[in-house]
């Protein structure tokens, strides 16, 4: 009989391991965040005079619509990926400038980042998150060779970054912007760019990111408030960090309970949103917030594992573009919730309300899902487990016999 440890070293060095890893965390992370959406969000919804499950319905809707795109993108293969590359960031580009165009462009909180049609709304900077991880695997991996000049690394990869960010710079979306230059050092650190550029380039990148904040008085407040010792304007500028702060207090070690949540009622700014890891931690106690942690680093695990393992350059630099993304940008938005990081406006991957990012965020994990699939070991273990349907009809049969 063979000993547990011995088990779990064998299914740790089993080729299914990371595919399941990133089938399990994002199952458990959609539905976990679909609890919580509807938690978080129900009176907010009962006090401007709609259902309370309004939210909720919505967020299942673009669940839904993210199902098959999520599924459609687990079959991507390394050829289409190199097809659409060029035409998804072009597209994505194009739909971004959609909301500069009067009447169609919207936003809010002096954002300008949305397209707002009758019956519909979208956010085009998240398409160009999934849009700019699948080019800059396709033309790093090209010039893999090559970069250590710097030439190559500018040329098409730096300008083709530079556009995807000022376009969304120009909406004045920072907090997009740091997501997407977290991408593009993901991509460029897994491509093997040289250190010395990451210096340069993150040195030129600090100064960009202060001289935006310098000049913006909303921006400039809300950092300010992060580093004043005690902030007491907790009707306004604090408004949000204070909450979030009392509601993570507030859960103790196993929370208040699901649905328990005090500041949800109207207290706490974007409870389902940007701030829904402070319900989390009000109802579910310490232990929920640590469970989030985990199925996050499983993820990240996951993603590390296809990075070091797959074959293909373009699939790491990709899954790096999107580890860079999907796992940074959980961490902005704890270390917001937690006061580690001022109020920048990004939400929790695939648990904090919002339609576009959810499906993007889908659809950016089913590409990781399909390289875990393509591995060469990982597909000889796919192909040579039995289908649902004959292990269905096993099954039958020994119930007859």
């Amino acid at each position: 009989m063979q000993r547990p440890t011995g088990r779990l070293r064998a299914a740790w060095v089993s080729p299914l391991t990371t595919y399941y890893l990133l089938v399990g965390t994002t199952s458990l992370l959609l539905l976990l965040g679909l609890v919580m959406v509807l938690s978080s969000s129900s009176i907010n919804s009962l006090v401007r005079g709609h259902s309370p499950y309004a939210v909720f319905f919505d967020q299942a809707k673009y669940a839904l619509i993210g199902l098959p795109v999520l599924l459609i993108a687990t079959r991507l293969t390394g050829a289409w990926q190199r097809r659409l590359a060029w035409p998804a960031l072009g597209g994505a580009l194009v739909f971004q400038s959609l909301v500069f165009v009067p009447g169609i462009g919207c936003g809010s909180g002096g954002n300008q980042n949305w397209v707002c049609l009758p019956g519909f709304s979208a956010q085009p900077s998240e398409t160009i998150k999934l849009a700019l991880a699948l080019w800059l695997g396709v033309v790093l991996s090209r010039k893999a060779h090559l970069l250590r000049q710097v030439r190559h690394v500018v040329v098409p990869g730096l300008l083709g970054a530079a556009a995807a960010i000022g376009a969304v710079l120009a909406g004045k979306d920072l907090g997009t912007t740091l997501v997407l230059l977290l991408l593009v050092a993901g991509a460029m650190f897994v491509a093997g760019v040289p250190a010395w550029m990451f210096a340069v380039a993150g040195s030129a990148g600090a100064v960009g990111v202060v001289a935006l904040v310098v000049n913006s008085a909303s921006r400039a407040d809300r950092v300010a408030n992060w580093l004043s010792a005690e902030c007491t304007d907790i009707s306004g500028a604090c408004l949000q960090s204070t909450h979030g702060t009392w509601g993570l207090a507030s859960g103790g070690l196993f929370g208040l309970g699901l649905g328990e949540s005090r500041e949800k009622w109207s207290y706490l700014p974007a409870a389902q949103n940007d701030f829904i890891f402070s319900i989390i931690g009000e109802e579910l106690g310490l232990v929920g917030t640590l469970l989030v942690l985990a199925l996050f680093g499983l993820l990240a695990l996951a993603m590390l594992r296809l990075i070091a393992g797959h074959p293909d350059p373009a699939a790491r630099i990709t899954t790096g573009a999107i580890f860079a993304w999907v796992i940074g940008q959980a961490l902005i938005n704890i270390a917001v919730v937690i006061e580690l990081a001022p109020v920048i406006g990004v939400p929790l991957p695939l648990v904090s309300a919002g339609g576009s990012a959810l499906i993007m965020t889908m659809a950016a994990l089913g590409v990781v899902i399909s390289y875990a699939r393509s591995e060469p070991q990982t597909a000889a273990a796919l192909a040579a487990r039995p289908s649902v349907l004959r292990r269905s009809i096993a099954v039958l049969g020994r119930a007859r016999g």
